[in-house]
């Protein structure tokens, strides 16, 4: 089955840290790239980081310098290092990868992980 499991989601307070982890299914072979985004009660859902196959990151302006995206290509897993949270970094977290299944190259999603960060 192609799938990626996330875990890692919670509730914490203000200031606290979460690490979101992200693995994929045997059946996808590796990672080239991947994402973690995050939808907001009432919000459109936003890219909140990424990184290349080169481990290459990217971040949005609103995560920069608190959160960090890092993957262990062994596990093929990916993880989300989310420090210094804000009440308004509470929303559904999602992984997305562009994973190797077979000899096509894929893009898949996990089903979500919910982050509430209290005041």
């Amino acid at each position: 089955q192609v799938q990626l499991v996330e875990s890692g989601g919670g509730s914490v307070q203000a200031g606290g840290s979460l690490r979101l982890s992200c693995a994929a299914s045997r059946s996808i072979f590796s990672i080239k790239a991947a994402n973690w985004h995050r939808q907001a009660p009432g919000k459109q859902r936003e890219l909140v980081a990424h990184i290349t196959e080169g481990a290459t990151t990217t971040y949005a302006d609103s995560v920069k310098g608190r959160f960090t995206i890092s993957r262990d290509n062994a596990k093929n897993t990916v993880y989300l290092q989310m420090n210094s949270l804000k009440p308004e970094d509470t929303a559904v977290y999602y992984c997305a990868v562009d994973g190797y299944v077979g000899e096509g190259l894929f893009e898949v999603w996990g089903q979500g992980t919910l982050v509430t960060v209290s005041s």
